[in-house]
């Protein structure tokens, strides 16, 4: 009898037991767990997306944002649309042209990655010496032109602008870096320097330091000679007098526009949630401290740049805010 009545009681504590383990967990394991990609450390794709990662973990209940480094914009766009990435941060060109199937040496579309907002713009200078005697971008046909390094984000601007004006063969391109351009330009072994960054820009103040230098204004050359055409995804932006010195005009240049990005995979309500933390007055603030860069960042300029879809989620919350989005942009 004490047998048996010992057997029953270990039943029932090995049923309890049981019974414990089929109960669904709590806390971390009910979380919806995200993958936000960025850049390499110490860029500034890293500092938004862990920034902007901590923000969302803190403040979404149930939602959980983890950070990931990057080689940076293609390979988030090729992570974001295949869903080993939710969100992410892109240029607005290699979207644009990632999902019509022309990145350089890949065919290949990538539809699943959509819009979510504009974070700040990265403009393009032309650098020359102010006695040089080049006035405008059709002056610089036999000239030598350093494009930034081979293979950068830089280079390849330079080499789609330029070749949509028809200049690009026609120069001696040198790929040098920015800070090396600088110094070349005083010594007066190139004769201008293209710089594709914000502003200002470290090693354009490094020129006009050591030299009276001029920028030149490239946003009329560019749509006179269709580049904007060919690359939609470039946006107006003026440098404004005195950014740098002795540069005492403004600027009409254009630039690319870094984006946030998320996958079409991702809820809705979860973009739209995620977009409504950011863009307070308190989220703003915060990554205007994670990043100075961030600055750019406001819900009237939130559709920058972006000549690819919006995500549902985003697009219900820049809708309700006001705006309204063009063709390419739904």
């Amino acid at each position: 009898m004490q047998i048996s009545k010992q057997i029953t009681s270990l039943a029932s504590c090995l049923l309890l037991a049981a019974t414990f383990c089929l109960v669904p967990a709590t806390g971390d394991a009910a979380k919806t767990r995200l993958a936000f990609s960025g850049g390499p450390d110490g860029g500034t794709f890293q500092y938004f997306s862990n920034g902007m990662a901590t923000r969302l973990s803190k403040d979404l209940a149930g939602v959980e944002v983890s950070n990931m480094a990057s080689a940076g914009s293609v390979e988030n766009v090729r992570r974001v649309n295949s869903g080993d990435a939710d969100f992410g941060i892109s240029y607005s060109g290699d979207t644009y042209l990632a999902r019509n199937g022309r990145l350089t040496n890949d065919t290949n579309t990538y539809q699943n990655v959509q819009a979510i907002a504009y974070l700040y713009g990265a403009p393009a200078h032309l650098i020359v010496l102010a006695d040089s005697g080049i006035n405008s971008v059709n002056d610089l046909k036999g000239k030598r032109v350093a494009v930034g390094g081979a293979g950068s984000g830089a280079a390849a601007s330079a080499q789609r602008y330029f070749g949509a004006l028809g200049l690009w063969d026609k120069m001696n391109t040198e790929f040098l870096g920015y800070s090396k351009a600088a110094s070349a330009l005083g010594d007066g072994l190139i004769d201008a320097m293209w710089v594709f960054a914000g502003f200002p820009n470290s090693s354009v103040i490094q020129a006009a330091a050591s030299n009276k230098i001029k920028l030149l204004n490239l946003w009329e050359a560019g749509s006179k000679g269709g580049a904007f055409k060919q690359f939609p995804f470039y946006a107006p932006v003026t440098i404004p007098a005195n950014t740098y010195s002795g540069v005492d005009y403004p600027v009409a240049t254009f630039q690319d526009s870094a984006l946030w990005t998320a996958g079409k995979h991702v809820p809705a309500e979860t973009v739209y949630k995620a977009v409504a933390d950011i863009f307070t007055q308190e989220g703003l603030a915060y990554l205007v401290k994670v990043k100075k860069t961030a600055k750019a960042m406001s819900i009237e300029g939130a559709l920058t740049g972006i000549v690819t879809p919006v995500h549902a989620g985003a697009q219900k919350f820049w809708k309700e805010k006001g705006l309204t989005l063009t063709a390419d942009q739904k």
